[in-house]
């Protein structure tokens, strides 16, 4: 990879990881963070690699059915099971959405950093593994990496946070302007970010890492990101912003997704999809409970309409929304595997969930996007830069929002030629065997280096 985001992949990679290689996986307590890297693992450990993973008791069962064993949060904090103004009270005192994100940076994310630490170093003494693998968040990487002397690979499981040049603060979800004066403002806000908005989060993180004799490099995500030893960036560049400084230790991997059975099912199907012209997609994922947001408002705009409409609603209400919408062009069930409905559909409506934008565009599906919060403002920003469909740029759209969102994109080939191009670059890309091949490659770096030092080391006292 170069740092113009080519699309050109580094077919030069030709090691192949040891049978045996002691791998710990390590994630941040959250479904986004935890079911993207299922793929992964699996693919590791079925190669032959000895794969464990640290995270919340939260996840314990689903690790017993990969077969995976599992280390629990035990100095760290567990916070996966419960909302976070019941596991930080004094979180309600502060009002604003600003002030809430800066609380959750530094107690969520930054003071949780040590406790992973102490968690992993008693790890090690009974399961010495060679390599760390993380989500880009998790905020045990730096120590691990340089306490430790273990080498770390974070994986992207969001696009791009690392901070550029070319490019406004992460998280405000504003597009780039490369022009002369658009790279200023871009300057002046993330001038803005760093110095005022989130100043205090920096300073904590550096005092934390004070601690451990490291220093910061940048606000947190950059620093999680340049003290790992690699980057595996889920998606491909032609689904991130051109930055001309791209991290050297950063490399595109395609769609990183979560582990799915291959046992032989019987397809999802219903005799409805041929019996339409138009068929709509939408779904709020498995971690939004209120359909009243996408869910109802795509009902309400197209209900008794002469399209199909195909609602996946992850368990939340689905018998109550049956009575509700009992129309003949509607479809609603808990869940649809993507692989048996996207084929068919014509529009995916989404509250922008990583893994599920990334499946719509393999699909060759242009859509309608409506997130902002837990960073699906930037997927979907993404989504509307590179117009691969309409950004609503809202978490609650009314029903004229969505019927217009996808009229304009039934009656406008732009959107279905740009997916369509992605979906190729998309695959280019085998992502498990692919970051295969990099665990493997610095494997072997760790251990050549290792050999080195150690011969050096001799050498110093035969003289």
């Amino acid at each position: 990879m170069n740092n113009t985001l080519s699309t050109v992949i580094d077919h030069t990679i030709a090691s192949q990881i040891k049978p045996g290689t002691k791998i710990l996986f390590a994630t941040f307590p959250a479904d986004g963070h935890f079911n993207p890297l299922t793929g992964l693992a699996m693919h590791l450990k079925q190669i032959g690699c000895d794969v464990r993973w640290y995270t919340a008791k939260k996840y314990a069962n689903k690790l017993q059915q990969l077969d995976i064993p599992h280390y629990d949060l035990v100095r760290a904090l567990d916070f996966a099971s419960g909302e976070p103004d019941e596991i930080f009270p004094e979180r309600k005192q502060h009002k604003s959405q600003l002030a809430k994100l800066k609380f959750d940076i530094i107690n969520v994310f930054i003071k949780r950093g040590p406790e992973f630490y102490d968690d992993i170093k008693e790890i090690h003494q009974t399961f010495p593994f060679e390599v760390m693998i993380a989500d880009v968040a998790f905020t045990g990487t730096p120590m691990v990496k340089e306490k430790m002397n273990i080498p770390v690979i974070t994986v992207g499981i969001l696009p791009l946070p690392e901070t550029s040049k070319d490019l406004a603060p992460y998280g405000l979800a504003i597009t780039p302007n490369y022009s002369f004066w658009g790279k200023k403002k871009q300057t002046f806000l993330r001038f803005v970010a760093d110095q005022v908005l989130f100043r205090k989060p920096y300073l904590v993180m550096k005092e934390m890492l004070a601690d451990y004799g490291i220093k910061p490099d940048g606000n947190l995500f950059s620093t999680l990101i340049r003290k790992s030893s690699l980057v595996l960036q889920s998606g491909t560049p032609g689904f991130e912003y051109f930055r001309s400084d791209l991290g050297h230790n950063i490399r595109f991997a395609g769609a990183l997704l979560p582990y799915t059975t291959q046992k032989q099912t019987t397809p999802w199907y219903n005799k409805k999809l041929e019996q339409y012209d138009k068929v709509i997609l939408v779904t709020q994922g498995t971690v939004e409970k209120d359909v009243e947001k996408i869910i109802v408002p795509t009902l309400e705009a197209f209900k008794d309409s002469d399209c199909l409409v195909v609602v996946t609603t992850g368990g939340s209400r689905t018998l109550e929304l049956r009575l509700r919408y009992p129309q003949n062009n509607i479809i609603i069930e808990d869940f649809i595997p993507f692989g048996d409905v996207m084929p068919y559909a014509d529009v995916y409506i989404t509250n922008g969930g990583y893994g599920g934008v990334m499946l719509g565009i393999e699909n060759q599906l242009p859509m309608v996007v409506a997130g902002v919060h837990e960073g699906k403002n930037e997927i979907c920003a993404r989504v509307g830069y590179f117009q691969l469909g309409i950004n609503l740029k809202t978490e609650q759209p009314i029903p004229a929002q969505i019927r217009n969102s996808v009229e304009e994109i039934l009656s406008n080939v732009v959107y279905k030629k740009n997916v369509v191009k992605l979906s190729k670059e998309f695959a280019q890309y085998k992502p498990n065997e692919l970051c295969a091949k990099y665990v493997a490659q610095l494997v072997q770096q760790e251990s050549s280096s290792q050999k080195v030092n150690v011969a050096a080391v001799e050498a110093v006292l035969e003289a």
